[in-house]
This record gives C-alpha cells, sequence and structure tokens, in this order.
C-alpha cells in the first residue's frame, strides 16, 4: 500500500468518528528523537523516512513539516503521496498548529496519539485553538487503527553497564537525584525519556538500532525506585543487582494504573518537555504537580573524570578505524567500482575490529556528489551509487563503544575539484576553526557563539538551514540536550565537562554538500578581574583532506591552527598504526605552507 492509500484509508476512518484532521508526529510514548518500528506511524503514513517531522492529515489537505536538513530529501520522498511539504522556519511558511488552526472549522476536533504529545507542546496547541474551541482527542491512535502489520514494541533484554566505564555507581546517581528531588520538594520522579533513565540506572539495551537504550519508564521515590520495563528484560542476575540498589523492575505497562493509584496528595515531579501528555494525564488528581526541567539532564551533560578520559580513548579509536577505511577508499576508488553502500559496510567491518565496539551511534551519511547535498542521506542497496575519481564524497558517521559514543564527518576529494567545491570546502573550514579556538566568557551559550561558524558563511552569501553543533551522549543518544551552536534562541548555559559537535557546511542541490565536523570538550581557560573563561579541546584528530583546501584564502592564524592540528592527528594516531598506515597518515597531515 502505497501513502496515498494510507492517507486515503486515513481519511475513511477519521470521516466515521467525525474527526476533522489528525496529527502525526515523530517519535514515540519516550519522545525520542529515534524511535523503534513499531512507533514509525509518521514515516509508515507519509514515506518521508527523516527522523524529525510531523504530518497534519485533513479531510481534503495533507502537510509535513520538517526542518531545513530534510528538505531536499522530502521533496522527493513525497512525490505523489499527495502531501505537502512545508519548510519549517522558511518565511510565510505557518507552523503546523497555526495552519491546523486555519483549516479547522469553529467546534471541530483533531485526534492525536497523546502518547506522543509532550506536555508543553500540548499546552501551547490548546491555547492556540481555544478561540475557535477545537477540542483534542488525545485517547486515540489514529495511524494504529489501520495499521494492521504494525510491529510490536521492541523487547530485547536489557544489559548492566559497568560502573568502571560509567564513573558513577547506580546508587550515587539516585543519591543525587533524591537530593535534587527533595530540594523541589518533590516525593516522586517521572522519568520517560529513554536517555535519561539508562544513565540513571546505569542500564543499556538494544531496543532501537543505533541508541542503546531499554524501552522502559521509570519512577523515583523518597525510598525506592521502579522500572516499568518488563521482567523479561533482567536476568535473575541483573534483577538481583538492581535490586540491592533499590530497583524494582515491573511490567511496562503498569506505569499508568502506578500513576493512576499514587497515595494521597503526593508531590510529583516531571520534566513537561520531555513527558507525553497521557502518560501526566494518568497521574492521580490528587497529586501536587511539580513541572521543571529534567533532573537527569543537568547532571548527564556534564561528563565525569572517567567519562572524559574514556571518550578521549573512543575517539583515537574511531579514527584509527576511520584512517583504515580512507587509506583504502583512495586505494580502490581508482581501480574498481566502490559504492557509497559498500564504504558504509566497510567502515562498520573496520570499526568492529576495535576494543569495547558496540554498534554504529547512527545510520551512516556516505553521500556522493550531489547526494551529499541532502544533510541526512541514507545509501541504499535498491539505488546504488557508485563513486567516481573525481568531486567530493562525504562520511558523517558514528560509533557507540561501551566507553563512549563518537559522532565524525570528513568530507574528501575523490579526484579533481572545481573551483568553487575547494572555494565552499575552504570556508567551511574557515568556519570550524572559528568556533573551535573561541575563547568565552562563562555563561555564554551556543546562540552566543554560533555567529562564529557562521560569519565566515555569511561574508560569502552563503548559510545552512540547521544548527552548528550538538551534545554527544555517553554510550547514548549521538544528539545529547541540551548545549548546542544554534541560530536559534537557546539559553543553556555552556559548562566545563559538555561534550559538543561543530560542523558547519554548505548544501548545494544537484551540485556538492560539504561538511567537517569535529567533537570539542569544554574545558576551563583563565579566570580574571573580567570574568571567568573557558575554551575548547579538540577530542575528534582525523585528517582535514588537503587537496581540498586553497591556502591562499586562510589567514596565517588558520594555517597555523591546521598545521598544528594535523600534528596532533600525527602524534596521537601514528603510535596506533602498522606502518604503512603510519606513512599514509604522515602524507595526510603534512604541513601545508
Amino acid at each position: 500500500m502505497k501513502p496515498i492509500d494510507r492517507v486515503r484509508e486515513l481519511r475513511e476512518w477519521m470521516s466515521e468518528r467525525q474527526i476533522a484532521a489528525c496529527v502525526v508526529l515523530s517519535g514515540d510514548a519516550h519522545l525520542s528523537e529515534y524511535e523503534g518500528e513499531h512507533w514509525k506511524s509518521r514515516r509508515w503514513i507519509t514515506g518521508f523516512t527523516g527522523s524529525a517531522g510531523t504530518a497534519v492529515i485533513t479531510a481534503d489537505d495533507a502537510g509535513l513539516w520538517t526542518d531545513g536538513r530534510y528538505f531536499i530529501q522530502a521533496e522527493r520522498e513525497l512525490e505523489g503521496s499527495g502531501i505537502r511539504l512545508f519548510r519549517m522556519t522558511e518565511p510565510g511558511v505557518p507552523q503546523w498548529g497555526e495552519w491546523l488552526e486555519e483549516q479547522l472549522p469553529q467546534g471541530s476536533s483533531f485526534a492525536v496519539d497523546g502518547r506522543t504529545l509532550s506536555v508543553s507542546a500540548m499546552k501551547s496547541l490548546k491555547a492556540k485553538l481555544a478561540e475557535k474551541g477545537i477540542q483534542a482527542i488525545t485517547d486515540l491512535d489514529p495511524v494504529g487503527a489501520i495499521w494492521k502489520d504494525r510491529p510490536d514494541i521492541p523487547a530485547e533484554p536489557l544489559m548492566l553497564h559497568d560502573e568502571e566505564y560509567a564513573g558513577l555507581s547506580r546508587g550515587a546517581k539516585l543519591e543525587q537525584i533524591r537530593s535534587a528531588m527533595k530540594r523541589a520538594g518533590a516525593d516522586y520522579y517521572v522519568l520517560s525519556a529513554l536517555d535519561d533513565l539508562c544513565w540513571l540506572f546505569n542500564i543499556r539495551g538494544r531496543d532501537i538500532p543505533f541508541n542503546p537504550y531499554v524501552t522502559a519508564f521509570a519512577v523515583v521515590g523518597v525510598h525506592n525506585a521502579l522500572l516499568f520495563a518488563g521482567g523479561h528484560k533482567a536476568t535473575p542476575e541483573d534483577k538481583e543487582t538492581l535490586a540491592k540498589d533499590g530497583v524494582e523492575i515491573r511490567a511496562y505497562d503498569e506505569i499508568v494504573p502506578f500513576l493512576t493509584a499514587l497515595p494521597e496528595a503526593p508531590s510529583v515531579l516531571y520534566d513537561p518537555n520531555k513527558t507525553g501528555y497521557s502518560l501526566a494525564a494518568a497521574i492521580a488528581p490528587s497529586a501536587r504537580i511539580i513541572e521543571a526541567p529534567g533532573l537527569v539532564v543537568a547532571l548527564k551533560s556534564i561528563k565525569n573524570d572517567v567519562e572524559i578520559r574514556n571518550i578521549r580513548d573512543v575517539y583515537l579509536k574511531d579514527a584509527v578505524a576511520l584512517v583504515q577505511l580512507f587509506k583504502w577508499l583512495q586505494e580502490t576508488v581508482p581501480a574498481r567500482p566502490v559504492t557509497e553502500l559498500e564504504v558504509d559496510e566497510k567502515g562498520l567491518e573496520l570499526r568492529r575490529q576495535q576494543p569495547l565496539f558496540a554498534e554504529l551511534s547512527f545510520s551512516s551519511i556516505s553521500a556522493y556528489g550531489e547526494n551529499a547535498a541532502m544533510m541526512h542521506y541514507s545509501p541504499s542497496a535498491e539505488h546504488p551509487v557508485q563513486l567516481e575519481a573525481r568531486s567530493f564524497y562525504l562520511l558523517d558517521s558514528g560509533s557507540h563503544f561501551l566507553n563512549g559514543t563518537t559522532d565524525i564527518t570528513r568530507t574528501l576529494a575523490l579526484g579533481p575539484l572545481t573551483d568553487e567545491e575547494k572555494r565552499d570546502f575552504t570556508l567551511v573550514l574557515k568556519s570550524v576553526i572559528a568556533l573551535s579556538t573561541a575563547k568565552f566568557l562563562y555563561g555564554s551559550t551556543g546562540s552566543t557563539l554560533d555567529i562564529l561558524a557562521r560569519k565566515p558563511m555569511w561574508d560569502n552569501g552563503l548559510d545552512y538551514k540547521c544548527g552548528t553543533g550538538h551534545g554527544v551522549g555517553y554510550f547514548s543518544n549521538v544528539h545529547e540536550e541540551p548545549q548546542r551552536f544554534s541560530f536559534k534562541p537557546n539559553e543553556v548555559r555552556l559548562e566545563p565537562g559538555m561534550i559538543i559537535t561543530v560542523e558547519p557546511g554548505v548544501y548545494k542541490e544537484g551540485r556538492h554538500g560539504i561538511r567537517i565536523e569535529n567533537t570539542l570538550l569544554i574545558t576551563e581557560d583563565v579566570t580574571t578581574e573580567f570574568g571567568r573563561f573557558l575554551q575548547f579541546e579538540d577530542l575528534c584528530y582525523l585528517p582535514i583532506d588537503y587537496r581540498a583546501i586553497v591556502p591562499s584564502m586562510l589567514s596565517g592564524e588558520e594555517l597555523d591552527w591546521l598545521n598544528n592540528y594535523h600534528a596532533k592527528v600525527y602524534d596521537k594516531l601514528a603510535p596506533l598504526l602498522d606502518e604503512e598506515h603510519q606513512q599514509w597518515l604522515k602524507r595526510e597531515t603534512a604541513a601545508l605552507l
């Protein structure tokens, strides 16, 4: 069945119930960025495979809202579906809630799976629609009603994440959370975000591809903690270990009855941005609700000393695998046909040889030529693309190790380049250098510093329609909140110990895409009479392709940075490589004069 047929069937379902519209969100009951197959309702109904987007379907119209990372991809994937693309943040493009208000008649109703919409988002939506008396129906799963062969909710076993990797025991983390609960006056703390609860309980799983999570909810009380994951997920030994720290495992679907039956007048804390509307609505009416930013987020975003030491290690391991891959690529492309997918598979093969490797941290963006202009492009066996000994190849990839997570992008020249390609590559490099070398006053946010990366672009009439960088988890999600570099307002203060990527790019549809991505650790710099200053430490050491650089476009300081960076790349990686790869690396990191 094609998306156009699925939309037709959904409209029939809507008509039978006198529902004027359906909103289908990305995400699951845990508001995850990447969800298991069971929850891919928006992808199933629209055919759009990107990780972010919202579909709104009325009786005679349908739209998909997504951000600049996916404009090109969405345009292609929506073709023939009858669903219009709304390019978020573009001038004149309404938000989906505004469009819904405009389309629906007075006193009508729309359906949305309330499990997949946050408390904050629902409050905002209700306020927007209140004037027209439009009602939200949140206890239905519209797509689920017509999706006959829908996969089950994942049920893979959980694993305990050892303290030697986590750097802090489960008991110590729970003690920190309970101290924060006490300061907030909370008797219970409800968690539904998978990255938060996996960090807190030092557990990991394989329920979601590329995300080492256990599908679960959790409630932390003053004296006990409940993990609603299902007893089948843990071995008797793991249950015993968890029980010693006061953690009891219950069935996944027991969370709602538990919240409904809480003791008289408890104080319950949850994060309204990370908690589903339906879950929050299940809390006993007598409870005093405390809405506050997630207590775990602030703790896990600042890495401890063990985590930082391990993160430095995993970036070197990943770089070793990529050095091996890039040498192979340079030698193989001129000799025989090589596809985007083969490069991706070869990279996985080499990464698996590294100690403590678990899985890739996301689906690799292995893109040749114009395909790289799609920021989140994925290669496929159905439509193989062969690399040629010319133009650019972009690889954005990463790994989960038991002791950390990586995210690295390099754009490689496979042969002759145009002047435009070299110019754009050099501007991307200048943007990376500008932000990586920043010294900044404590209290700065990612929005404060984002302009440093964009200035070389803006000076030349270029821009990229996405953020400049994001946090990176620790054997966790590759996009970690709350820190980010973004042109959009962000009030999160950058703190020492936070990890954040810097990844500006140039994306020209039908021509090429270029991105260079390093990962940075925020560290102390100096304290003067004018305040406390911070700086960045590079974590990623991997050659930047000198063949694509126009040296005359670099200032003396930028050239020094590049040469010093490449000297460090060689010093750190050479001892981990055999002689053949050392020689290759020496050539790739030679100083530019």
